[in-house]
């Protein structure tokens, strides 16, 4: 029997030839397009107060008419798109830094909302949404036994 030496870097260079032949059979080659096609998703801030809740959404850019707003007693369900404009120059090349696209969001609440009353605000893109809550969670009171 013969004493064999262990060698770390011998694993190493396995394991680079195996992402080498990964990148070569072009398993990650759409990786670029994948990430340019993924979608915007709003930032939102959400506040409770003990008769509303108040839902804020960060919409730069967008139209009110391109935004779906749908409320449920548990949830806020916000979908639009962020359409873009198209704009030719002397060379032919346009370069952008905006995302466009088509988004959804749902976002559940903290209490059951009355949707029939909810007020909504859209000012300088930012959407205020102003959620009642339903009488049954205003009223809402647990007591708790210690015992």
């Amino acid at each position: 029997m013969s004493l064999v030496r262990y060698n770390p870097w011998k694993e190493m260079n396995t394991l680079q030839r195996q992402l080498n032949q990964l990148f070569d059979d072009g398993l990650l080659t759409n990786l670029g397009q994948e990430l340019k096609d993924l979608t915007y998703v709003p930032s939102a801030e959400l506040s409770e107060t003990d008769d509303s809740i108040l839902l804020k959404l960060e919409l730069p850019g967008m139209k009110s008419e391109d935004l779906d707003i749908q409320v449920t007693k548990e949830a806020v369900y916000i979908s639009g798109e962020r359409k873009q404009e198209t704009k030719s120059e002397e060379n032919g090349v346009t370069r952008t830094e905006f995302r466009y696209g088509k988004f959804s969001r749902s976002i559940a609440l903290p209490a059951l909302v009355n949707n029939n009353n909810v007020t909504a605000n859209y000012q300088e893109g930012i959407l205020t949404l102003t959620l009642p809550k339903a009488e049954e969670e205003k009223n809402k009171v647990v007591k708790i036994n210690l015992g």
